[in-house]
Formats: C-alpha cells, sequence, structure tokens
C-alpha cells in the first residue's frame, strides 16, 4: 500500500504543486506578491490541495484506468494589476507551470536512465516506476493546461495579452469552463458507453497528445 501510494500519488501531488508553486513565483519575480502575502509560496502539499481536483479526481482516473491521469490544486492568487508589463507577464506567469511540468518530466526522463545502475532489484524497479510516473504525469498535466479553455494556462497563454471585453469575460469564465471541462471529459463520455457508444475526444487528445510528448523523453 504504502509503495503503491509512492509510486502513484507522490508524482502526481508534486505535478499539480510545483505547477502552482511556478505561476506563484513568476508572478512574484515580475512583481506581483499576492501568492507570498497568502503564504502560497510553499513546498507544504497542504497549502495547494484541492479535495476534489487534487484527490478525488486522479484516484478515480487511476482507478478507472483512463491510460491517462490529470488534476489541479487550489490556484495561486495573482493579481496581474500588479504585473509590470501586464500583457507581456500575462503569458509568462501562464505558462510558468506548464514549463515547470515539462522541466519535470526532462529531469525524471533523465533520472530514469540512471535507474538500472540501482543494484537492489526492488528499489530500482519502485525508483523506476516513481521516474516513469514523473515523466507520465508532468506530460499529460502539460498537455491537459494547454487547452485553451478557462481556467487552464492555455486560454490566457492564448488570449491574455488581449484587452477586448469579450475575451476578457471569456478568460475569466472560470466556473464555466471547469463545467464544460467535467462535461466533455466525464459525463459525455460515461453517457456515451452507456449507450453503447465510444465517443470520447477529449481521452483521445489526451492520450495521443501525451503520447506524442513522452516519446520524445523516453
Amino acid at each position: 500500500m504504502l509503495i503503491s501510494i509512492v509510486v502513484h500519488f507522490v508524482p502526481i501531488i508534486l505535478a499539480i504543486v510545483l505547477h502552482e508553486l511556478a505561476h506563484g513565483y513568476a508572478a512574484y519575480l515580475c512583481g506581483d506578491n499576492t501568492a507570498k502575502a497568502n503564504k502560497r509560496l510553499s513546498l507544504n502539499p497542504l497549502r495547494h490541495v484541492d479535495l476534489f481536483g487534487t484527490l478525488i479526481v486522479p484516484t478515480l482516473l487511476i482507478l478507472a484506468k483512463t491510460g491517462f491521469v490529470f488534476g489541479w490544486a487550489k490556484p495561486v492568487p495573482v493579481n496581474y494589476n500588479n504585473l509590470r508589463n501586464q500583457k507581456r507577464d500575462i503569458i509568462i506567469v501562464a505558462s510558468a507551470g506548464i514549463l515547470m511540468n515539462l522541466a519535470l518530466a526532462f529531469v525524471s526522463a533523465i533520472l530514469l536512465k540512471l535507474a538500472p545502475y540501482i543494484g537492489h532489484m526492488l528499489t530500482q524497479g519502485i525508483v523506476t516506476l516513481f521516474l516513469l510516473n514523473m515523466v507520465i504525469y508532468n506530460v499529460v498535466l502539460a498537455v491537459f493546461n494547454a487547452l485553451p479553455l478557462p481556467p487552464l494556462d492555455g486560454s490566457k497563454i492564448l488570449l491574455g495579452w488581449s484587452e477586448n471585453e469579450k475575451i476578457q469575460r471569456f478568460l475569466d469564465a472560470n466556473r464555466e469552463g471547469t463545467m464544460f471541462i467535467i462535461l466533455v471529459a466525464f459525463i459525455i463520455p460515461l453517457g456515451a458507453r452507456y449507450l453503447g457508444y465510444d465517443f470520447n475526444p477529449f481521452g483521445y487528445y489526451m492520450i495521443k497528445a501525451s503520447q506524442a510528448l513522452i516519446g520524445l523523453f523516453i
């Protein structure tokens, strides 16, 4: 049980928490100390954990053997008005989480090549599976967050520079965006499966895009 937690849940928690931490540090370096003032520039996972997004969703996806696992933490608070160059820095802050996940995947892939040199077979197996999951979960999280839908980072990377009122309303539609993601990621595929159809475009995107990117690392 403990080994299963280490190799399956620790990597996804690290991927999610460090993703949010990267947003907070990027914002801090760009002039906004909101995350720091709210004590969110911390490696303590309890400050970042979202019960549904960090624990329940990944657990359900692992148990359902969907072929991919993603989740999210409590978003790090950012006051974009404090950024020194708002149009540029919004994109920097939004990109930081994805870049963190890709960096973690890259480092884990390098360490994975060194795992066969571990002499103890059980330890080698645990380390190998842990690092493999670090690559997979971080890539999947990067692919997920790259979607151009609020509240995901891809929407701000693509449109964060715009001052258009309608686009800003779209970027602020976090609740609606989250409900849409739940609809296309869970409800529609389950309904289609109940009716005897295999219709899961979200899952297809996640698996195919993640496999392509993982192939670059491993």
